[in-house]
């Protein structure tokens, strides 16, 4: 089965128990939802950094990784489906999701 990455952009870091809680709750739920699907539910992630050709920036580029996961779907559209329902959408973040292509060596 194709394997994609949902790779997170933005959404909002939770400040207060409640918010944190509110969070959890919801990263739970989807987790819950999808949890066969998941060949790795990810972790969100620290500040990013870009290395180009011209150098090394610590401002994570013009549209900033927060988070990923890998899932396992039958196409891309099943895989988009599952990202459209992920709390970070709520929060008003973003999903980018990408198939993820074996290489054979």
């Amino acid at each position: 089965m194709p394997q994609f990455m949902l790779i997170y952009h933005g959404g909002k870091r939770p400040e207060t128990e409640a918010d944190i809680k509110r969070s959890m709750d919801a990263w739970g739920s989807w987790m819950g939802t999808h949890g066969p699907k998941l060949a790795d539910p990810g972790n969100p992630v620290g500040q990013s950094w870009t290395v180009s050709a011209s150098g090394t920036v610590d401002n994570g580029g013009a549209n900033p990784v927060s988070g990923y996961t890998i899932v396992n779907a039958n196409s891309i559209a099943e895989a988009c489906e599952m990202a459209s329902s992920n709390p970070i959408v709520a929060d008003g973040g973003s999903v980018e999701v990408a198939e993820i292509v074996p290489i054979e060596m």
